[in-house]
């Protein structure tokens, strides 16, 4: 069964209809520039109300590890997502000091990008291949923007990850058959506009992800 994870949750109604939908994992997002930014308090109050079987990250973009650590504690996440320029030495002493589990987005634009994720494979728990974000865009990642998923389709990953970019009902099963994903990360492809979800398009995304995994068994 491919999982699904739902990246961008602000509100106590997208959280709960999301729980009831079957998603897998819950991401809140700690950067400030973000239209689906949420403060410490706020995202505490929310993932009280997620089940322990659900699993819920916090994305940070380039975050002192002070940061970091007060906000994972304070607001009792379960992983870590770090979408800066973080180096493996910077996440593995982040690591070591908190003892969470840590998911390090690296952007694919073209072959050569999956250097990086041998670089990262010993010191993460997790990946997360998204679109390589450009220059002009103000976010690193929920762009909404497709990669080529042919460049991961022959990768052989030494640690679990998720696929994101772009995704939506419409292509997530291509993309899966592609890739060859068995997790997939969705944020701007389930939202009625930009940093606010869509309760009929997230319902629509993870259904679709949930029964292709029952046909292909």
């Amino acid at each position: 069964m491919v999982k699904v994870k739902i990246c961008g949750l602000k509100s106590i109604s997208t959280v709960k209809y999301a729980v009831r939908c079957g998603v897998d994992y819950l991401g809140f997002v700690f950067f400030e520039k973000s239209p689906r930014f949420v403060d410490t308090y706020s995202a505490r109050k929310l993932i009280d109300l997620v089940p322990a079987e659900i699993k819920t990250v916090g994305l940070f973009v380039n975050a002192s590890r002070r940061h970091i650590e007060k906000v994972s504690k304070e607001a009792r996440l379960d992983y870590l997502q770090l979408h800066g320029q973080e180096t493996p030495e910077q996440v593995g002493k982040l690591k070591d000091l908190l003892g969470i589990p840590i998911i390090k987005s690296i952007g694919i634009a073209e072959k050569s990008d999956l250097k990086q994720v041998k670089e990262f494979e010993d010191t993460c728990d997790q990946l997360l291949i998204d679109t390589k974000a450009s220059t002009s865009m103000k976010l690193p990642g929920g762009n909404g923007i497709v990669f080529d998923w042919g460049l991961v389709s022959d990768f052989h990953f030494e640690c679990p990850w998720l696929l994101a970019g772009g995704l939506t009902s419409k292509n997530v099963i291509k993309a899966i058959r592609i890739s060859g994903a068995n997790q997939v990360d969705v944020s701007s492809g389930i939202e009625k506009k930009f940093g606010v979800k869509d309760p009929k398009k997230m319902s629509e995304f993870i259904e679709v992800v949930k029964n292709d995994g029952k046909s292909r068994k």
